[in-house]
């Protein structure tokens, strides 16, 4: 939201998810289930993330080996985890499985897309964020966290 601003935000918003919805309608247009939510919407502004914050890391539930670790991931690495997932469901499911995989897909896309766009165009603020400051990864995959 800082990027875009208060107005900008909220159009790039409601644009995935409306974008998020027009996939979905296309990938079942004779589906007789009625589809609300803002999950296109959240993963339009996660399509934003996966472009702007290449070096941001993410603390993350991984399951493993029967248990569930906290790791800390790249963020680009998490979100493509994410969409690859995203993607195999829409393509595995049928249009009554109650989730709107493809409207994930199509604005975790549009948002990737608007967010490139705004950029070229500069249309938004510059990125002056800590979370995109670290250039090397270091994996941390057995540190336990204690809240």
């Amino acid at each position: 939201e800082d990027r875009f601003g208060h107005v900008g935000y909220a159009l790039f918003y409601l644009a995935s998810g409306i974008a998020a919805g027009i996939v979905h309608l296309i990938s079942g247009p004779s589906s007789p289930i009625p589809t609300i939510g803002a999950s296109g919407a959240i993963a339009g502004v996660l399509g934003a993330y996966f472009l702007w914050y290449r070096n941001a890391k993410v603390k993350a539930l991984v399951p493993l080996g029967g248990f569930i670790q906290i790791m800390v991931l790249p963020a680009p690495i998490f979100l493509g985890f994410w969409f690859v997932i995203q993607l195999f469901q829409g393509v595995l499911t049928n249009e009554g499985s109650g989730v709107a995989w493809w409207a994930h897909i199509g604005g975790f896309i549009v948002g990737l897309a608007l967010a490139f766009v705004s950029g070229q165009l500069n249309l938004i603020a510059p990125l002056n964020d800590s979370r995109d400051d670290s250039t090397k990864f270091r994996p941390n995959f057995g540190r336990r966290y204690r809240y």
